[in-house]
């Protein structure tokens, strides 16, 4: 007797595979997580490494998903980000809107490669988006920041093929028993 039912395994959806929609409420929600990952007051090694969740997830669902997330919705998560982070108000906006301009001018090259070689790609966009953010905070006045300002696009690119495969999970469909 099998009470929970068959959940498909977590590694990345072949190209033969065909996927679900994403449902919007799933997109909302990992972009709200995102942001609360963003949030999260950490210190040292920590606050060092920490990638920028809201940009990593909203470059994936700029990628996979350009018809419910564009440029207005980094616009406005930037903007929460803005508040959130206490910070000059619309230069998260700004970062967040060219990262999905660049995302959707990009998305079919990034699509046309493997997880990892898209990671590449990836890591190019993020240092674009931390570029943005750290000019407007430059000429708002502020001290340029150490060497480690470059780390979390690194990581953030690391990070892609593991958000990749969880944030497709949820729409790839039911396997039956004789295909596994």
């Amino acid at each position: 007797m099998m009470l929970l039912p068959r959940v498909p395994p977590l590694y990345p959806a072949r190209p033969e595979e065909i996927l679900r929609p994403a449902r919007r409420w799933f997109i909302v929600l990992t972009l709200a997580l995102a942001l609360f990952g963003n949030l999260l007051p950490l210190t040292g090694l920590a606050l060092a490494l920490r990638p920028d969740f809201l940009a990593l997830v909203l470059l994936y669902w700029c990628i996979k998903e350009p018809r419910y997330v564009g440029v207005g919705v980094a616009w406005f998560f930037g903007l929460l980000m803005d508040v959130g982070d206490a910070t000059l108000f619309g230069q998260h906006a700004l970062a967040y809107a060219v990262l999905a301009y660049a995302a959707e001018y990009f998305r079919r090259r990034v699509l046309r490669f493997p997880l990892w070689q898209q990671a590449a790609q990836v890591a190019l966009l993020l240092a674009l988006c931390a570029a943005l953010v750290l000019l407007v905070r430059v000429v708002g006045g502020a001290p340029p920041p150490r060497w480690t300002y470059a780390v979390p696009p690194l990581v953030g690119a690391l990070l892609w093929p593991v958000v990749s495969v969880v944030l497709q999970w949820p729409q790839r469909p039911a396997r039956s028993t004789s295909e596994l």
